[in-house]
């Protein structure tokens, strides 16, 4: 095992300008790897920035810019340089060679991150198993950074054994993982099929938006925060009340973020199943980060790759305690439907947020009156009246001289589907 230094490493940041972006966008983008950066243990010394028309097959950029971060790196002496695009193996070997210190990209920093903050087993094998079906195309007999040469960021999770020595190990490895999380996959559907009865709400946002302090917030928990990237990464449910006579299931869920490496969607699968599976989204924003318009657009996309993006939808923007100009609420409740303002964290219009919940609820109800026959006796009345109690609010009960029983019934339209064909015509 590698013994990791608890000193934090010093590190350039690497941005390349293609013709398709603006400077200012790829500073802004490296806003955000430098705050990764953090997060995993590293403080950033300098910026890079070359403009491209298209990456070095070689190098990802030009041999003698990656000449001039040597430099650089010997100079300031640097532990590691962080790309924030993705490379292959063979321009990590190359730039190695030229660097001589650890080079890694967004995507290993960010899954380095996963390593670091996983706590659960479930957590632990989803990362592992992304590391590896990453790592996997890109093992070289150079791919020096994973080896016992260089610890720190980067090198958590499989890279600490021989593991990239042999393809046929990390492959049989990756099968044994997979068949782990069909397993507490299949678990997980089992505990949710109790959970079919009580209305289901999954918090979905970019990280550190705020999304545990929301759930706290709304719940009473006490699910660990801290002003981190990925601070939380299993999902994690309570109840909350909504007023004396509702109750709903709320589960906070992983932080999305630009270029989250879709190894870790397809590894996370059984996570992000709370938010196929749940029936109101709520939206968390940053409002006070001046970038929440594109995290937005994040997210969005995220929710469409998984599916889901045309679930009833609430944006709740956060953080209205740090904004300057109020200006931006007004303009925002115009732009967007279903837009609640709060700060979570002082318990701003937690109510509010609590009212549209509970309205969005009400707009999936329908009120319907029943009629059933008693002096039949079938079966299907009384598993359709069983039903009706289960699953729906009884606001009214007549009972006619001429045997028939009418229930005014309050019940979700999803519901109906199961308890018409039990009714007699």
């Amino acid at each position: 095992m590698v013994n990791y230094t608890k000193e934090r490493e010093r590190a350039i940041i690497v941005g390349v300008i293609f013709p398709n972006q603006t400077r200012t966008q790829v500073e802004e983008y490296l806003d955000e790897l430098e705050l990764l950066a953090d997060t995993a243990g590293a403080d950033v010394v300098c910026r890079v920035y070359q403009e491209r028309e298209r990456p070095d097959p070689a190098y990802f950029i030009g041999k003698g810019k990656a000449e001039q971060i040597a430099k650089i790196v010997e100079e300031e002496k640097i532990d590691i340089v962080i790309f924030d695009d993705e490379l292959s193996g063979v321009q990590v070997r190359n730039l190695e060679g030229i660097i001589n210190c650890k080079v890694i990209d967004r995507t290993t920093l960010i899954l380095d991150i996963f390593a670091s903050h996983a706590r659960t087993a479930p957590a632990k094998i989803q990362v592992e198993l992304a590391q590896l079906e990453y790592l996997l195309p890109r093992l070289t007999g150079r791919w020096r950074h994973l080896s016992k040469q260089y610890g720190g960021i980067g090198t958590k999770g499989p890279g600490e054994t021989k593991l990239e020595t042999d393809r046929r190990l990390v492959k049989r490895k990756i099968a044994v993982l997979k068949r782990k999380l069909s397993e507490l996959d299949n678990q997980r559907k089992e505990q949710r099929k109790g959970r079919k009865d009580i209305f289901r709400i999954a918090l979905v946002g970019y990280t550190n938006a705020g999304k545990s302090t929301l759930l706290n917030a709304l719940s009473d928990a006490d699910v660990y925060v801290e002003d981190k990237l990925f601070a939380t990464l299993d999902a994690t449910t309570r109840i909350v009340k909504l007023s004396p006579t509702r109750k709903v299931l709320l589960t906070d869920t992983v932080g999305f973020i630009r270029k989250l490496p879709h190894h870790l969607i397809a590894s996370f699968k059984s996570t992000l199943d709370e938010i196929v599976e749940a029936d109101i989204l709520i939206h968390v924003v940053d409002i006070s980060s001046p970038n929440f318009k594109e995290q937005i657009r994040v997210v969005e996309e995220t929710l469409t790759e998984l599916k889901t993006s045309d679930k009833p939808t609430i944006i709740a923007f956060n953080k209205i305690d740090k904004l300057e100009n109020r200006d931006m609420i007004y303009r925002l409740s115009n732009e967007y439907k279903n837009a609640v303002f709060i700060s979570a964290s002082r318990g701003v219009n937690i109510q509010a947020l609590k009212d549209k919940i509970s309205q969005m609820i009400d707009e999936r109800y329908v009120e319907v009156e029943l009629k059933f026959n008693l002096s039949s006796k079938q079966t299907s009345n009384s598993n359709a009246i069983s039903l009706i109690y289960k699953f729906g609010e009884v606001l009214d009960v007549k009972y006619e001289d001429d045997g028939h029983l009418i229930l005014k019934v309050k019940i979700e339209k999803r519901f109906l589907p199961k308890i018409s064909p039990l009714i007699p015509v």
